[in-house]
């Protein structure tokens, strides 16, 4: 395959970016996104070209470092697949493909296709674990969990971390990529001891790094590479209007109830 690439190229986050047309020559069908990228750079290298910048890690779908926008769409245009899963047969002979990076406020641009996400590491940081003591693991069925509460469960923690659904939302609203992780925690018997306080320090802490609220346009659910539901939206502001509540309560004053916004 031949094909023509514009690729987004910016030397750091503080100077300005543009797109640059380059040549990919001989890439085989069966490559992968990401190998056709390695194949561009070698190319370049020999040229005496600065290489593309971007990120890949565990190239298998599961560490959400690809993250591309390819023809406007992150990850590209399969539903439930990754950048380094996408294949070059998804493409025509002779077409134009468009890379960029993810765009968000929190996401700023290090250089090129890459870009900083460690604002999702501090939303996880600030609360998505359990931190009480249990002692040893238990036995597996010694903590009976029903069926739907456990699909529910691995279903958000599916949650690859990647920021896809920000950089498809108009607003970079986080909530998909929070709600799942209220909702992974919400639905075991494990989260149960530090479920309101945690809620209250995820939305605060997402509020805090500049991502926008939902206006219900699930942009976010159609480009998932782990298919995760906009139910875990619902989830998560039902969380927070119960842990606000119950904080108010607690401390007799009145606080604002935001809902992520």
């Amino acid at each position: 395959m031949n094909l023509k690439l514009k690729v987004w190229r910016q030397k750091n986050r503080h100077s300005d970016g543009g797109f640059e047309n380059v040549v990919a020559q001989n890439i085989p069908r069966s490559a992968s996104f990401l190998e056709m990228l390695d194949i561009v750079n070698e190319d370049l290298q020999s040229e005496g070209t600065e290489p593309i910048h971007f990120d890949s890690d565990c190239r298998e779908g599961i560490c959400g470092m690809c993250s591309l926008v390819i023809n406007g769409v992150p990850h590209g245009p399969k539903n439930g697949t990754t950048t380094c899963q996408l294949r070059m047969w998804s493409f025509e002979d002779k077409s134009t493909i468009t890379i960029e990076p993810f765009r968000a406020r929190p996401f700023p641009v290090v250089r090129d296709l890459v870009t900083d996400r460690s604002a999702l590491d501090r939303i996880v940081q600030a609360g998505a674990y359990i931190s009480v003591s249990t002692g040893s693991a238990p036995d597996a069925n010694s903590v009976p969990i029903g069926k739907i509460d456990a699909d529910m469960a691995m279903d958000a923690a599916a949650c690859i971390g990647c920021g896809a659904c920000v950089a498809a939302c108009k607003n970079a609203s986080a909530m998909l990529f929070v709600g799942a992780k209220i909702a992974h925690f919400a639905a075991l018997p494990q989260g149960q001891p530090e479920r309101p306080q945690r809620v209250l320090n995820l939305v605060d802490t997402m509020d805090g790094e500049g991502f926008g609220n939902c206006t219900n346009q699930y942009e976010c659910e159609a480009v998932c590479p782990a298919g995760i539901s906009r139910s875990v939206i619902a989830t998560m502001n039902r969380e927070y209007a119960l842990a606000t509540f119950k904080d108010i309560i607690g401390t007799g004053h009145s606080t604002k109830v935001s809902l992520g916004g």
